[in-house]
């Protein structure tokens, strides 16, 4: 499948800004959440650039941008839909949970509801952005539950990678244990999750061959004598792409070392050494190497998943 910038952005970025949300809930459900407007303001508001830029990043892939509030009609029936939808009232418990913790208007217990509800809503969210490409069956890659799983773990590892450098630069030594551990703990979880995806991905049966979509296996092996076009077309260019597996090894390398192993060490050296001058300067270099390495790995996502039409343009198996 071809990886569009835009949606690449998108799942990156409003699953990173959900994903802080729900650390953010939680930490305020444990009581250490800072009541400050500056760290409000710093971590609620970049929370929210996040999703508002990652959702209006995905309507560029769409054939007509100016429409995409047409697609909220069709929620019986799509996933995209619903999570749209989702995200719209996602931004209801989330937003009443920002203005009231930053600005100390209401009782922590109140704030800790908004806070859950808000999580409860962007863990919604994050499950109907995996089930679009998850209830994809003609997508093998995508038609699994590994897929759902890497959505709902990736999105709040991201923001608890996020949220473990605002909460040191902020001085919220309590928090910031906290997320680090709770970071570090995503981290492994991400990480087994992706390697699994990935093992099942090159490791099963072919679910459709070129002599099952001819409905010529009978015969032997199938293979095209010429392409059915003449020139480029939409199938080829959105579901046509193809990416050498000497490409993709280098790149999962990437992913596993930039999204995961890096990340986890700044963890762990800020839990080992909390007060040590180099613990924010390990937090930015995790920051920076859990983007490049999530950014990667959604790269991947779509360039190795293979739609089943291509078994009509060269492709033996999927």
């Amino acid at each position: 499948m071809h990886p569009a910038k835009s949606v690449i952005f998108f799942t990156t970025a409003s699953g990173a800004g959900y994903g802080m949300m729900i650390v953010l809930a939680l930490l305020a459900s444990l009581g250490v959440l800072p009541r400050e407007a500056g760290f409000g303001f710093a971590t609620f508001g970049l929370a929210f650039t996040l999703i508002v830029a990652g959702l209006l990043s995905s309507t560029l892939h769409l054939g007509r941008p100016e429409r995409a509030w047409r697609a909220l009609s069709q929620w019986r029936s799509s996933w995209l839909s619903r999570e749209g939808l989702a995200a719209v009232i996602a931004f209801v418990p989330l937003g009443l949970f920002a203005i009231a913790w930053s600005f100390n208007l209401v009782a922590s217990s109140t704030n800790v509801v908004l806070g859950i509800v808000g999580a409860a809503v962007s863990l919604v969210t994050l499950y109907c952005t995996a089930m679009i490409y998850a209830s994809l069956r003609p997508v093998p890659a995508w038609f699994n539950g590994w897929t759902v799983a890497g959505y709902l773990v990736l999105g709040p590892m991201n923001g608890a990678v996020i949220l473990a450098f605002l909460l040191d630069a902020f001085d919220a030594d309590q928090a910031t244990a906290i997320t680090r551990l709770l970071a570090l703990v995503m981290l492994i979880i991400g990480l087994g999750v992706k390697m699994a995806y990935w093992r099942r991905i090159h490791t099963s049966a072919p679910v459709s061959t070129a002599g099952s979509a001819t409905g010529l296996g009978h015969l032997g092996r199938v293979e095209m004598t010429g392409s059915p076009h003449d020139n480029d077309n939409y199938l080829l260019r959105e579901m046509g792409f193809r990416i050498a597996r000497k490409h993709a090894d280098k790149l999962r390398r990437i992913t596993v070392w930039s999204g995961f192993i890096i990340p986890m060490l700044a963890m762990v050296y800020g839990l080992v050494f909390p007060f040590e001058p180099l613990t924010l300067l390990f937090a930015v270099i995790g920051l920076v190497a859990c983007q490049i390495g999530v950014a990667t790995e959604r790269w991947l996502f779509f360039a190795e998943a293979k739609h089943a039409v291509t078994l009509y343009y060269g492709e033996q198996a999927v």
